[in-house]
């Protein structure tokens, strides 16, 4: 093998980059006590996942769910709270990682006495991106916005 046939494409695509700014934030339904913050998906990312910020209230939860195809997967970023899927419940915090199979009835809840913040990401996507675009668009907040960019962790 010659130097050259191992080197890199000369073409690159300019990946896409986003700031916790540019995030759009959504409550699906008006009862709802979850947030999501849509940060790539099909429109975005030319593909099939959906990639959000999932912000709960305090007593906050998801409402059961289940997808067909899709897997789900959380890293929690902040907080305490409680996973539930198929009847099963594991207490989660920040740095746990939640990996839902397709057709788990799950639920996560917030059961700390802050906001919980767990990343989302669905494969494929399963209309969940234009689920979230479905709801109401709110606006993430100085604290929200903290803990997105880390800042909740700076002296």
């Amino acid at each position: 093998m010659t130097p050259d046939s191992c080197a890199l494409p000369t073409s690159c695509v300019v990946p896409v980059f986003k700031s916790p700014l540019d995030y759009q934030a959504f409550r699906i339904s008006p009862q709802d006590s979850n947030r999501l913050a849509l940060v790539f998906d099909p429109t975005v990312a030319n593909m099939s996942l959906t990639y959000c910020v999932e912000i709960f209230d305090r007593g906050g939860k998801t409402p059961p769910n289940r997808h067909q195809v899709a897997v789900e997967m959380f890293f929690i970023l902040k907080g305490q709270g409680q996973a539930t899927c198929d009847g099963k419940t594991v207490a989660i915090q920040a740095g746990d990682s939640i990996l839902v199979p397709p057709n788990g009835i799950h639920v996560i809840e917030n059961t700390g006495s802050d906001r919980l913040y767990a990343l989302c990401i669905m494969v494929p996507n399963e209309d969940f991106a234009e689920l979230i675009r479905g709801g109401t668009p709110v606006e993430l907040d100085a604290e929200d916005l903290a803990v997105l960019r880390r800042a909740d962790r700076l002296p």
